[in-house]
């Protein structure tokens, strides 16, 4: 098997301080909790931003700050949010991209009921994404909800919009996609054209055991607050690195390495790090 490259998920658009008043939600707080997560051996760092009021915003000068200070810690991989939340504009989903030249963003494959409002990433969208993201050497991540989300892509990708060996995310237990079983995930992966690389995570409950799941079956993992608080049935984590470490007891269990970075930059087809 391949190393098994660990994404951190921070923030999210959907957690609150409700959740857990332990969610980083400030340019310091998210850099912070990203390099702790670093350290512990995640590889990629999937970025949300908020505004001041721990909003969900797509605005360009809290990427530009928050990608700033992660790039000032360390090298991890850059992957961004193109979505950041229900309800934004094209372009504002797209010019932090340009802008901003992370190493990935979000692809998001479809349209789809979302807790309670409707993600829209409708076929123009989705290719103005792709061209952009073609254009600036960004790698797509595309996050898959549902099967129809794979099909999706494989148009795209046979249509110019995306480009082979592509990464995927199956994101499974979010309101609106794919409950978070084993046979979902299995159904999936078995989907997923020859080549590809693929992650994994599972919200709330599911979260260990699709994570687990994903080492076992060769795959990737992605944790974080963005998904699951607890780290057990109760206890919330106080830190994102938590959920780093037990990925890599679990990995050492499987006798399945951890990727660090220059090793995660090979396996997803990115360029070394100048």
């Amino acid at each position: 098997m391949e190393k098994l490259i660990i994404t951190v998920a921070t923030t999210g658009a959907m957690t609150t301080k409700e959740n857990t008043p332990y969610l980083a939600t400030q340019p310091e707080q998210i850099a912070e909790e990203v390099f702790m997560a670093y350290q512990a051996g995640a590889s990629v760092a999937h970025i949300h931003v908020r505004t001041s009021e721990d909003k969900a915003t797509m605005d360009m000068e809290r990427f530009r700050e928050t990608v700033g200070l992660v790039r000032e810690k360390c090298d991890i991989i850059i992957n961004m949010t193109s979505s950041g939340g229900l309800g934004f504009s094209d372009e504002e989903r797209i010019a932090p991209h340009v802008e901003l030249k992370p190493d990935m963003g979000t692809f998001d494959a479809g349209s789809m009921n979302f807790y309670k409002g409707i993600f829209l990433n409708p076929p123009p969208f989705l290719e103005k994404l792709g061209a952009a993201y073609i254009e600036n050497g960004i790698k797509p991540e595309v996050e898959v909800f549902d099967a129809g989300m794979v099909w999706n892509a494989k148009r795209l990708l046979k249509d110019g919009f995306l480009k082979a060996p592509i990464h995927w995310q199956c994101c499974l237990q979010v309101h609106g996609g794919m409950e978070g079983t084993p046979k979902n995930l299995l159904h999936l992966v078995e989907s997923l054209p020859e080549g590809s690389t693929w992650s994994a995570f599972g919200c709330g409950p599911t979260a260990l055991p699709i994570s687990t799941m994903a080492i076992h079956m060769g795959g990737h993992v992605r944790v974080g607050m963005e998904d699951n608080v607890y780290l057990t049935k109760g206890v919330l984590a106080k830190h994102n690195y938590e959920f780093i470490e037990r990925i890599q007891r679990l990995a050492r269990e499987f006798e399945r390495p951890v990727a660090n970075v220059a090793e995660a930059r090979a396996i997803l087809g990115l360029p070394p790090k100048k």
